[in-house]
């Protein structure tokens, strides 16, 4: 319940965000929004999709790599299909994927959950780290408007926390239910001897998948991969800048647009509202109007949504037909 509550909480400030972006526009720029859209160059997604596609096959490469030390190596193809099912099942959930695709792994390759699980952890911790790096970039060629954005930025995680605070009673009602459930289990716990044996298993094993990222042997192919990865990020956004008219622009601003719609995709269920929401925010303190940078915004998390929709949908088709065959 209670993360399913969270989920919603932050699933309700994107349609909030989708509100408050469109709200933002002025009456008499609607025809101008709604006119960049119809004009947009939709054959754009292709492109873009062959990039995206390309940087998770990239990801799949560098999990696959961290699975080495733990003495597991997946076929390739499982390992890839399993990350686009992933990013699939994050559409509904997140970070559902994240454990859906671990579980597939185990399934068609025979390799222990709880330990590749541990490998997803070390991911996202290369993840945060090449995040951060993006933003030290951004900060270094375009200084106030990373400065602009992040006070914007701030802004807005504080009315995140007010409309939080308002739902305190909530998060009581929360809070008692979690307090009668490990009552039931203090009440229970002469049963729960096995499962308690089970939960250190799990975590043993995903300790297990932490560490691995520390015993890589091939060192600078797993940084050459985690490069790849961000620069055909960098590349998509680049691409992307350029599918609505008076919105292409230059690398400096794709990396300052990048950094910040990155944060979208994370506070919000696959970046809804936000991510068109800070795209516009950062184009408009690179001289482009509001209006138009929402409409680049909005159609480039369109597109993300398609082509994990898409390619998602193919590897949901494929995985079990590829490993029936291969039996």
């Amino acid at each position: 319940m209670s993360k399913f509550l969270k989920i919603a909480f932050f699933f309700f400030i994107g349609i909030l965000l989708i509100w408050w972006s469109l709200h933002q526009i002025p009456p008499q720029e609607w025809d101008k929004f709604t006119i960049a859209l119809k004009k947009s160059k939709f054959w754009f997604i292709f492109p873009v999709g062959l990039i995206l596609g390309l940087s998770h096959l990239v990801r799949a490469l560098r999990w696959r790599l961290i699975m080495e030390p733990l003495g597991y190596k997946p076929s390739i193809i499982n390992t890839f299909l399993a990350v686009l099912i992933g990013y699939l099942a994050n559409l509904a959930i997140p970070r559902l994927g994240e454990v859906l695709k671990c579980t597939l792994l185990s399934k068609y390759e025979k390799v222990p959950a709880e330990k590749i699980v541990g490998t997803i952890v070390a991911e996202r911790a290369f993840d945060v780290i090449s995040l951060g790096l993006i933003f030290i970039l951004a900060l270094t060629l375009q200084f106030s408007v990373v400065d602009a954005g992040w006070n914007q930025f701030k802004a807005y995680g504080k009315a995140a926390g007010d409309a939080s605070h308002s739902n305190q009673n909530m998060y009581i009602i929360i809070g008692i239910i979690l307090l009668v459930a490990i009552a039931l289990l203090w009440f229970f716990k002469s049963k729960m001897q096995n499962a308690v044996g089970s939960l250190k298993k799990i975590i043993k094993g995903v300790w297990e998948g932490v560490l691995s990222a520390t015993k890589l042997k091939k060192h600078n192919l797993f940084f050459f991969y985690s490069f790849a990865i961000w620069f055909l990020y960098l590349l998509a956004t680049y691409v992307g800048l350029y599918a609505t008219e008076g919105t292409g622009s230059s690398f400096q601003t794709a990396i300052s647009c990048l950094a910040f719609a990155s944060i979208g995709m994370i506070i919000t269920p696959g970046g809804i509202g936000a991510y068109a929401y800070f795209m516009a925010k950062v184009l408009e303190l690179n001289g482009v109007e509001y209006t138009l940078g929402l409409a680049n915004g909005t159609l480039q998390w369109f597109s993300q949504f398609i082509i994990i929709l898409v390619l998602g949908g193919i590897a949901l088709i494929i995985l079990p037909l590829f490993n029936k065959q291969k039996n």
